[in-house]
């Protein structure tokens, strides 16, 4: 194993971690569509800022390649940092007209990955949100496939179109799932033109990603609205769905509720004392300076993944210090039964 292989496993299982502790549920369906060694360009909808790809990177059995809108990149440490996290910078019209030509030698590094048999995730939404819809596609995505079967004719690489599902996207303690599509063959594009291959890629990618998530076509806010008034679980996007087509509701339109709920709330409280600095640092500094709704669920992990650990350490020395370490520790496990209450309730 080499020590980016390492690095990499080491951060897999951190975030993992994290999101263990961060979501009530998560639900992973369609997991044995995802080969294990063989190319593929995982395609999915684009809801929830970064939390879309760790939890993607975190539960689809690869170590993938993203590509990763390049506005991310502009700090050198976090530009290092996300490309040792297999990252790729990808430019936009918004980036500036100059830039777009930057996009040849990153398209060219997708290529020869898919080549070399790697696993590359792309969102060809090419933004992110809330919205429980799948907005148009942009055109990116044919490049790659096509320049790769013109630069590779003889390579067989799958298309995995994914759905990424909240319940609600920027809550500490939310559900979700994913949905993992059948494998659609590159290949079968191959007999095309340009213009009918992309068109008909586009089409394909878009009906089938449509099919994993909810999508709300016309009317957004108004059916958007009765959804959430009838307490529909926007974790089952196929039973969902089937109700905007055609009035039916399936088993599992509404998602269920709990008789703890009343339990999670006192222990959600009891949790925000126990953080009270980390939850301070969130809800008074860092939440008023995000200017993007998609970033909260992503900017509240974060935190839950870096400042609650520290200051977990903290409380763990104080205590150790003035008390014995014995009970540090079992203060330490303690804080931990009770965040599993706050979230898995």
């Amino acid at each position: 194993m080499t020590l980016k292989q390492f690095k990499l496993h080491a951060v897999k299982a951190y975030i993992s971690l994290g999101l263990f502790f961060y979501y009530k549920k998560i639900h992973v369906k369609g997991q044995e569509f995802v080969p294990e060694t063989s190319p593929i360009l995982i395609l999915s909808n684009h809801q929830n800022g970064l939390l879309d790809p760790l939890l993607i990177a975190t539960q689809s059995k690869r170590f993938c390649y993203y590509l990763t809108r390049a506005a991310v990149f502009q700090k050198p440490l976090v530009s290092k940092l996300l490309k040792g996290l297999n990252m790729l910078p990808v430019y936009r019209v918004r980036d500036g007209w100059q830039n777009l030509s930057n996009n040849n030698a990153v398209f060219e590094i997708c290529r020869e990955l898919l080549n070399n048999k790697e696993a590359l995730v792309i969102f060809p939404e090419g933004s992110h949100n809330l919205n429980r819809k799948v907005r148009p596609l942009s055109k990116g995505f044919t490049r790659i496939i096509l320049d790769t079967l013109e630069t590779y004719p003889d390579l067989d690489f799958q298309l995995l179109p994914v759905g990424v599902n909240y319940r609600d996207p920027k809550a500490f303690g939310d559900s979700m799932s994913l949905n993992i599509g059948k494998p659609i063959a590159a290949k079968h594009y191959k007999s095309l033109n340009k213009a009918e291959a992309v068109k008909a890629l586009k089409e394909d990618v878009q009906e089938q990603i449509q099919m994993l998530t909810t999508h709300i076509q016309d009317d957004y806010d108004h059916v958007i609205s009765g959804l959430e008034q009838e307490e529909a679980d926007f974790l089952n996007p196929e039973v969902i769905n089937h109700y905007l087509k055609r009035g039916e509701k399936r088993y599992g339109f509404k998602k269920r509720g709990s008789i703890l709920k009343p339990l999670k709330i006192i222990f959600n409280g009891l949790l925000k004392i126990v953080l009270l600095p980390v939850y301070a640092l969130w809800r008074f500094i860092l939440q008023p300076k995000i200017k993007e709704a998609e970033f909260t669920g992503t900017f509240k992990f974060a935190v839950g993944l870096t400042v609650a650990p520290l200051w977990i350490l903290i409380l763990f020395l104080i205590i150790g210090f003035n008390l014995g370490w014995l009970m540090a520790l079992g203060s330490v496990l303690g804080l931990l039964a009770l965040a599993l209450l706050a979230v898995k309730l």
